[in-house]
């Protein structure tokens, strides 16, 4: 919506890069930002601004809200594996006439050790091959693909996960982010054999990966789903310069 000539844009939010683009948003003259979580989380971290909680009712809900707030501008800076987000934003923009750019955090690159998967599904038929204490950070969503398994799980979430679970888990309730030296204490306190995580990227997330490498631990990562062909930045300040330049 145009207020005085300011230029309206809708951040889909949810990351650390999402609240620091808010922010940085919230202090150009001329920009009003309207920061957008799904609301997964209990207590989230709330971004500077604006901010609306829930989804839109899918593509269609979304683009009837960017014509109805006069939205000029949207930046998906959901998390890598918030796929069912970033598609239906793609064809909301698409159908509502309204630039969409992706802010992603780059992606880890794989090292020695690591087991590359693509689904949570393969993650776990590699599981019995590697080791029995599992130590799960894919998030509290998409347990149930593990509730098969005889193994026993240690399992990292922000608010406790709904079941099916697997039967031997262990719920850890933390937000992070976590520093190498706790990390390399939890693996070893609570003998962990095997890494499962999604490669989410970033520096805030890493020192887990950082710390079974340190421990000769194995890593199963679950690779990014594909992204929609739509322009994407890796950066804050990069983002900023596209709402600027469009």
């Amino acid at each position: 919506m145009q207020d005085g000539g300011a230029t309206r844009v809708l951040v889909l939010g949810g990351t650390g890069e999402a609240r620091a683009l808010a922010a940085r948003l919230e202090a150009e003259p001329g920009v009003r930002v309207t920061s957008s979580l799904a609301g997964r989380v209990r207590q989230p971290n709330l971004p500077e601004g604006e901010v609306r909680v829930g989804g839109f009712g899918g593509a269609d809900g979304l683009a009837g809200w960017l014509r109805a707030e006069q939205v000029d501008a949207v930046i998906d800076a959901t998390h890598p594996f918030a796929h069912v987000m970033t598609g239906n934003a793609a064809r909301a923009c698409a159908a509502a006439g309204v630039p969409l750019l992706v802010l992603r955090r780059p992606a880890w690159e794989p090292r020695p050790g690591w087991h590359l998967v693509t689904s949570l599904d393969e993650a776990a038929a590699a599981l019995p091959a590697l080791g029995e204490r599992i130590f799960l950070t894919t998030g509290r969503q998409g347990l149930s693909r593990f509730a098969h398994l005889d193994l026993n799980f240690l399992v990292r979430a922000v608010d406790p996960p709904d079941p099916p679970l697997p039967p031997n888990t262990t719920t850890l309730l933390a937000r992070g982010p976590f520093s190498f030296d706790d990390e390399v204490a939890l693996l070893r306190e609570q003998r962990i054999d095997v890494l499962v995580t999604k490669n989410s990227g970033g520096q805030l997330t890493s020192a887990k990966l950082d710390a079974a490498d340190e421990l000769g631990i194995p890593v199963v990562l679950v690779q990014r789903p594909p992204e929609p062909p739509v322009p994407a930045v890796s950066t804050v300040d990069e983002a900023v310069r596209w709402i600027h330049d469009g």
